[in-house]
């Protein structure tokens, strides 16, 4: 090769590359698509809908005494409903209390009998001291019988009344009506408004 032709090599290495008419066509096409993809994001933010706008304090107001308004009806209806449980309850356990004294009341009546059949079948010429400390010993039961409410029913002249007595015969007798009560077996009695034990009485036919 000869020295001309090296040195034609040499200048055309050395000129820069022209660029290609397709090399052009696509440094655009990536110029446009960069500016077509922040448009699109602009475009799709903007096409967002705006956030709910917070009420006002006069909404925000209303709702709250709404909610305190219901609130307190409820408050007040568990409240109500608990008195009356309660109310109910105590009701339940003074009956309870009631039932239970007049069970025990009801165990000492015939203590009560006992003492009454022993002083009437003391002669009256030999009811001396221990007579009199008997009939002391009875006073104090009774007493007691009455401060927890218990009294004696009455039976004997009375119309006959099966709330209260108990018959277990009849007498004929020209001096009392029919249906009175002319003999007492048993003496009955009643705690405040409820029978303990009815009276057992013979009646006039």
């Amino acid at each position: 090769m000869s020295s001309e032709e090296i040195r034609a090599n040499d200048e055309l290495t050395d000129q820069p590359l022209e660029e290609t008419p397709e090399a052009a066509a696509e440094d655009s096409e990536l110029d446009e698509g960069n500016v077509t993809e922040e448009q699109v994001a602009q475009e799709e933010a903007a096409a967002e809908p705006d956030q709910e706008e917070e009420p006002s304090l006069d909404v925000q107001l209303e709702r709250a005494e709404a909610r305190a308004d219901e609130y307190l009806e409820s408050l007040q209806r568990e409240r109500a409903s608990f008195q009356n449980y309660r109310k109910r309850v105590e009701a339940e356990r003074a009956q309870q209390a009631e039932r239970v004294r007049g069970e025990v009341l009801l165990k000492l009546l015939p203590v009560l009998d006992d003492f009454y059949r022993a002083t009437e079948a003391v002669p009256e010429d030999s009811r001396d001291s221990w007579y009199e400390g008997i009939l002391l010993i009875l006073r104090k039961l009774e007493r007691f019988l009455e401060d927890q409410g218990v009294k004696e029913i009455p039976a004997l002249g009375e119309k006959f009344d099966p709330n209260f007595h108990e018959a277990v015969g009849v007498v004929d007798s020209t001096d009392a009506e029919p249906e009175t009560i002319v003999e007492v077996l048993q003496r009955g009695y009643q705690h405040n408004d409820r029978v303990l034990r009815p009276a057992l009485v013979r009646v006039a036919q």
